[in-house]
């Protein structure tokens, strides 16, 4: 089987519009949460975002490409341009149909949606934008992704909630190991602060309805009451290891294993017994070839949500057992919200950074401890400490679990 390392980075984030201001911003410990901008909120519950600021599509891209892409293809594009930056890939000297795209979306334009279905009310049918479905499906991050940069190997959009962008990441692995591609550019992508996506998180009882700034993303905390919605993208450059060796590129990481697994239990609510999220933690240290005494590290999911963060934890339990109080978890939604199907590869890239400078960064924000969440958050200060292993969990509605695991990258 090859190996897979990780030669490229790029992010969008709410705290920093790269990947360096987004690390920085961690370590700072910055918040960045701020009432919504995008729409009116008075007649909303919840008025608080983590939203981009300062972003212009300009600058990653010429005008008339931004023009026909709604912002999570944007955003996508501009971390993905970041990301082969980074990893220095000329496409010139690569065979393009070896070189594959997995930046996807969990909702894609909430806004192409609204924008429309305004028109079609007011107007009729007939003035309906004839590109509403090539600006509103998901897949088309993956789409103009490899339009703008040459990619012609495999094309995929892998649409699992939240869970998102670690599984887009876990099937690159996937496809790399097994000889498919020798590059993939993998990540997620999210813009859906919306009037419809505020609204229907809302409704749905997700959201934090706080109007405290430092006190709205909470995660593991007894007085949360609900996630941030973030957004953004993150993308990373996977390549087999001989490839990128021969081409003489940095690597900051190794991805080792893989996880994924479905409760099969209910729409939104994870299983209460963790059950599907600890399967997916063991196939992952399985795949790794490791013991699970081996994981000291766990970039949780920790969504702020009182389900999530209760049946996570039972999940760590149940996959870890009495080993569980020895790992250090984190949540980085204490700082930018939940960024959707963006989120796990924001995260991903959140744990290289940390195992490249031996720094866990705290749970931001949390103070009260919960009865029965009671494993090592990292509240308060950070942790200086080498770890040769991180594990990132990411967790979808819908049931969709899945765990990646990261290791120091060594000869």
């Amino acid at each position: 089987m090859k190996r897979v390392v990780v030669t490229g980075m790029g992010a969008i984030t709410p705290i920093g519009l790269n990947v360096e201001d987004f690390w920085n911003g961690i370590k700072e410990q910055k918040l960045g949460f701020k009432n919504i901008t995008k729409f009116d909120t008075t007649d909303y519950k919840v008025k608080i975002a983590a939203e981009i600021e300062g972003f212009e599509a300009k600058e990653y891209m010429d005008f008339k490409a931004a023009k026909r892409m709604e912002l999570f293809c944007q955003y996508a594009v501009a971390a993905a341009k970041e990301a082969l930056a980074d990893a220095k890939v000329d496409m010139e000297k690569e065979d393009p149909f070896r070189v594959g795209c997995a930046v996807s979306s969990g909702i894609g334009s909430l806004q192409a949606m609204e924008r429309e279905y305004k028109k079609l009310l007011e107007r009729g049918p007939g003035k309906v934008n004839p590109l509403l479905v090539p600006l509103m499906i998901s897949n088309m991050a993956a789409g103009n992704v490899s339009i703008q940069f040459g990619l012609k190997g495999k094309s995929i959009n892998v649409v699992t909630a939240c869970a998102t962008g670690t599984h887009s990441i876990g099937e690159s692995y996937r496809t790399i190991q097994f000889g498919d591609a020798d590059i993939m550019v993998a990540g997620g992508t999210e813009g859906a602060v919306t009037p419809i996506g505020v609204s229907g998180f809302t409704a749905l009882t997700a959201l934090s309805s706080s109007s405290d700034l430092e006190r709205c993303s909470i995660p593991f905390d007894k007085e949360r009451d609900g996630f941030v919605m973030g957004e953004g993208a993150g993308v990373v450059v996977l390549e087999e290891l001989e490839h990128a060796k021969k081409r003489g590129a940095k690597i900051y990481a190794e991805v080792v294993g893989y996880g994924a697994t479905s409760d099969a239990y209910h729409i939104t609510s994870p299983a209460e017994d963790g059950g599907g999220a600890a399967r997916a933690m063991l196939n992952a240290v399985d795949d790794a070839g490791i013991s699970k005494e081996d994981i000291t590290y766990i970039n949780a999911h920790g969504t702020g949500t009182h389900h999530n963060d209760l049946f996570e934890t039972r999940a760590i339990k149940k996959a870890f057992g009495e080993h569980a109080y020895q790992i250090k978890i984190n949540s980085t939604k204490s700082m930018i919200g939940h960024l959707l199907g963006a989120a796990g590869t924001v995260e991903f890239i959140a744990c290289v950074k940390e195992m490249e400078e031996s720094y866990i960064h705290p749970t931001v924000g949390y103070k009260v401890k919960d009865d029965e969440l009671d494993l090592n958050y990292v509240p308060g200060e950070p942790i200086n400490e080498t770890f040769n292993y991180a594990l990132s969990n990411s967790l979808g509605f819908g049931g969709h679990n899945a765990s990646i695991i990261l290791k120091k990258y060594t000869e």
